[in-house]
């Protein structure tokens, strides 16, 4: 029996599907360490869980991870998707022993500015960027490049704690509320004009073994500072053509520069209007924001499983067939305080239900989310991609969303 340790602070949905695919492995323990323990069938997906009382703490995780050697012997892997665990995971993969991705390849995925010099070391080309260690950094970088930039913690993920600031009085503001000092830098990048898109890998002992394109409609970003925004992110059902060949092409040297072994990555690229492409940034983890369940419904097949034999098994079922163009229509709350009400369901579902694979409408009485994710989703596929675009623009035109 192969020991598995899932290390999973909060047991989320989205968190939960990869615990399950990896407890349905062959000759699979799966072994807990987590802040909050889950509840109901999903509990007895473990033999066992130890409870930390911080699910980020690399010294909790270490002593929870020996604790459970102890019980069970020899650990196999060390796994978990989450973007802020991926460094003390590595940390706990050298204390056990145990193969993966080390601390040091997690770190360089991690910190934003370290990531962008490595690239630009490999001649791949990124967003300018600069640290900032007070104001007079952000001045400068600001008269370099030009406003708006963004300005983020070095170690952020997608556009959390992210602002694009306009102004000098804007960047001053931006400075003091992320707290950039020498002890503290904040990371600057310039603002990239153009196409926003993700470029999805499975690599196994260095050899990117699967690939997957996505189109955002519009950026992350722009969805969290216009409230009314419906984000949208489209699958093309065909990759190979010449629309995307550099952008792969780039996607896979960035995985080999910065060194991941095996394991599943998430990268951010940009098409300039100009036609040329810069890199946003990478992380050695599977995606967010229902991605992994889209690239399931456009390959037919389980990508969670896919995940799970990558990462504990070292191995890849593919390659997969690109069946399906698919649409992820995120439907946000418009107000604030609680959702009041859903609206339109009806009507779409008349439209385009027959292109909907799933969906998961908000919550009336629950609190609107402040995330680009929204409050629920509604899933589409077709072959066709001008139909799976057709039916998310009737998705987020008819679907409402209030809240009060």
């Amino acid at each position: 029996m192969r020991n598995v340790i899932f290390v999973a602070p909060f047991p989320l949905e989205a968190t939960m599907r990869f615990a399950r695919a990896a407890a349905g492995l062959a000759d699979v323990r799966l072994l807990g360490i987590v802040q909050e323990a889950p509840k109901g069938n999903d509990a007895r997906l473990y033999g066992d869980l130890v409870t930390v009382r911080d699910g980020l703490d690399t010294r909790q995780l270490i002593e929870a991870g020996k604790l459970l050697e102890q019980r069970y012997g020899k650990i196999h892997r060390v796994i978990g998707i989450l973007e802020p665990l991926q460094t003390q995971l590595g940390a706990l993969r050298t204390a056990l022993g145990v193969t993966g991705t080390d601390a040091g390849t997690a770190e360089l995925f991690r910190d934003k500015a370290r990531m962008k010099d490595e690239l630009r070391r490999h001649g791949l080309p990124c967003a300018k960027h600069q640290l900032l260690r007070g104001f007079a950094d952000a001045q400068a970088f600001a008269k370099e490049v030009g406003f708006p930039i963004v300005i983020k913690p070095p170690a952020g993920m997608g556009c959390k704690a992210t602002w694009r600031v306009k102004s000098l009085d804007e960047l001053r503001d931006a400075c003091t509320a992320i707290g950039a000092s020498p002890e503290n830098p904040a990371l600057a990048e310039e603002f990239m004009r153009g196409h926003e898109h993700s470029f999805d890998t499975i690599t196994i002992g260095g050899q990117v073994r699967f690939q997957t394109v996505s189109r955002y409609y519009p950026t992350p970003l722009e969805v969290m500072e216009t409230p009314w925004i419906q984000w949208v992110v489209v699958l093309p059902r065909v990759i190979s053509g010449p629309e995307y060949t550099d952008a792969r092409e780039l996607g896979v040297k960035v995985v080999k520069a910065l060194g991941l072994q095996t394991g599943f990555t998430h990268m951010e690229w940009f098409r300039r209007h100009d036609g040329t492409l810069a890199i946003g940034e990478i992380a050695a983890r599977p995606p967010g924001a229902h991605f992994v369940l889209a690239n399931s419904y456009a390959h037919d097949t389980d990508m969670y499983r896919a995940w799970a034999r990558a990462t504990v098994d070292e191995a890849f079922d593919g390659p997969f067939e690109r069946k399906y163009s698919v649409g992820v229509a995120y439907l946000r709350g418009m107000g604030r305080g609680r959702i009041s009400k859903v609206s339109g369901v009806d009507q779409a579902n008349a439209l385009v239900g027959k292109q909907v694979v799933e969906a998961r409408l908000p919550t009336v009485g629950a609190p609107r989310s402040d995330s680009y994710e929204g409050d629920g989703y509604v899933i589409a596929r077709d072959p066709d991609v001008e139909v799976v675009k057709a039916a998310m623009k009737t998705v987020i035109e008819t679907v409402k969303v209030e809240c009060a």
